[in-house]
């Protein structure tokens, strides 16, 4: 069995060259909707905002060339897809939200090529956008095989002005084919429906139960229409109709045998009243739930508070894809998410044992799912699986500096557990990144360390720069990542910084500097313990994981 595979880069590039035909079981995928709106990743720790935001990604989408190139060689393909976007572009015209529909085309053609004929795809999107997406899947995928549209309340109230309020996401289901994976879904059974249907209870156990018919509609010529202990079903048109979910008890008896198997275990409810006919008690720890509707009002969305909950502005409830993945997929099957963001869809389906194939275009969001999967279940967890499209060596991060500083600066950020500081150009005052971390004990102040990262040429200027940030921000430590090995002078300026001292006496550099080099052999920052650190909302702990898949790595994907 394969690892599991994170992959950094733009998802239709990463479908095109590494995703094969038919090999994923379960697509779910929550894009940035048309919402005319800036997302930003807003951190708290300990009741305290801190002041940079993180740009997780623009939610804007303009007409220009790429999209309009994107639009006519999906016209110049022919097929459905080409008429869909044909009549969007005499509808829309040379619109933003043709120039989302241009983008999302191409990868919703890329998603049903890589999905097995047993296999589905969830689209998560907002009210917005969604009625030309279901066209658009429509045409990708064949109307007769659309399932579902799915409401999800998202919130409880939202204050509108001249209109009522939105408060749902829809999220769109289709299968590849007439024959696809599809498990039962069950939600808790509301408490209302406990409190009039459930109110039966077992003496001496406190069980509760209900009382179901042990008959049908329709009189049967066979067993199932013979009289039982004197009662006669066909007198009041009916049958014997025993549940299926007790065949542990009534298997390999005949209709009667069976009644009398139900009796001998005390399943059998008999009315007082004269000739009233015999019921079957069905007690509510039995019960697996009721059967899922497409509106989801039962799973909550993730409240300031939550446990669960990373600061990563467009973040998923676990239950929510829980329920999406048990319904469309079994155990071992390969589960892709190619909008991956803070990776609710890799942990859900990390923890029902499915493989997992998570892509995303920002380094952020890669080393926020690292450190999700390490804070639930260990450093152990990395074992499992593989990052492609991270540098990997020296020469790598070279590459990705000169391609895209601001990519690398994060990567970097990402090896020591750091987070960005802000992604605007010319807005970060000196910061690159922050590192938040606790040694006075629980209820301490939160200490920091402040981060540089230099992608090219770096000099005893930024050396003094840096000190000056760390006075000018109170940190404790100040740290300045570069490609290049440090030169005399700015070694000699940084020990010239002193130490800080904690409060477990331990002493640690002021100021230092590291290579990626080291970072990449394994050099670690010098603070207190890695345990103090608090710069990221941890995931909570996953104390069993019910990973089935073996650890080893057997080949390539």
């Amino acid at each position: 069995m394969k690892k599991h595979v994170l992959y950094y880069g733009d998802n239709l590039d990463v479908l095109h060259q590494h995703i094969a035909d038919e090999s994923v079981d379960l697509v779910y995928l929550d894009p940035p909707f048309k919402s005319e709106q800036d997302y930003n990743v807003l951190f708290a720790e300990h009741g305290v905002r801190a002041a940079a935001q993180i740009k997780a990604f623009e939610d804007t989408w303009q007409w220009d060339e790429t999209a309009a190139r994107l639009c006519e060689e999906l016209i110049e393909r022919g097929g459905r897809v080409a008429d869909a976007m044909r009549a969007f572009r005499t509808l829309l015209g040379e619109s933003d939200m043709m120039a989302y529909l241009a983008m999302m085309a191409p990868r919703l053609v890329e998603l049903r090529r890589v999905l097995t004929p047993t296999g589905s795809i969830y689209l998560h999107c907002d009210p917005t956008a969604s009625h030309y997406l279901k066209l658009l899947m429509d045409a990708v995928f064949g109307p007769q095989h659309f399932r579902n549209e799915i409401i999800w309340k998202r919130t409880s109230a939202h204050s509108s002005a001249k209109r009522f309020g939105p408060v749902h996401d829809t999220i769109l289901f289709y299968a590849k084919s007439g024959t696809y994976t599809w498990n039962p879904a069950y939600q808790p059974i509301p408490q209302e429906t406990i409190d009039q249907w459930y109110n039966n209870v077992e003496p001496g156990s406190e069980r509760r139960f209900n009382r179901a018919d042990l008959t049908a509609a329709g009189i049967r010529s066979g067993p199932s229409g013979a009289p039982w202990r004197g009662i006669d079903p066909s007198a009041k048109g009916r049958h014997w109709a025993i549940p299926g979910f007790l065949s542990d008890i009534v298997a390999g008896k005949t209709t009667q045998e069976a009644l009398e198997a139900l009796d001998a275990a005390g399943r059998v409810f008999w009315p007082k009243r004269e000739g009233g006919m015999p019921m079957l008690k069905r007690y509510l720890d039995e019960s697996p739930g009721t059967p899922a509707q497409d509106m989801i009002t039962d799973v909550n969305p993730l409240n300031n508070v939550a446990a669960e909950r990373l600061g990563y502005p467009t973040q998923k409830p676990e239950a929510l894809l829980e329920r999406i993945i048990k319904a469309s997929s079994n155990e071992g099957d390969t589960v892709l998410d190619p909008f991956c963001g803070c990776g609710t869809t890799v942990a859900a389906a990390h923890r029902l044992g499915r493989r997992w194939i998570g892509i995303d275009i920002t380094h952020l969001a890669i080393s926020l799912i690292k450190t999700r999967l390490r804070d639930a279940y260990g450093a152990s967890v990395e074992q499992t699986y593989k990052v492609i499209g991270e540098p990997a060596d020296v020469a790598g991060a070279e590459q990705l500096a000169s391609e895209d500083p601001y990519q690398f600066q994060w990567w970097a950020l990402g090896l020591v557990r750091a987070r960005p500081a802000e992604q605007k150009k010319g807005a970060d005052k000196g910061v690159d990144g922050r590192l938040y971390f606790h040694d006075e004990g629980t209820g301490g102040k939160t200490k920091q360390v402040i981060f540089s990262v230099k992608a090219g040429i770096a000099t005893v200027a930024h050396v003094r720069d840096l000190r000056g940030v760390v006075e000018r921000e109170k940190a404790q430590i100040g740290v300045l990542i570069s490609l290049q090995e440090p030169t005399r002078p700015m070694r000699g300026e940084a020990a010239s910084a002193g130490f800080y001292s904690s409060p477990w006496g331990t002493k640690h550099p002021r100021l230092q500097l590291v290579t990626v080099a080291e970072l990449l052999s394994g050099k670690n920052i010098d603070y207190p313990p890695t345990r103090a650190n608090v710069t990221f909302k941890k995931a909570p702990r996953v104390e069993e994981a019910t990973e089935k898949l073996p650890l080893p790595f057997d080949g390539d994907d």
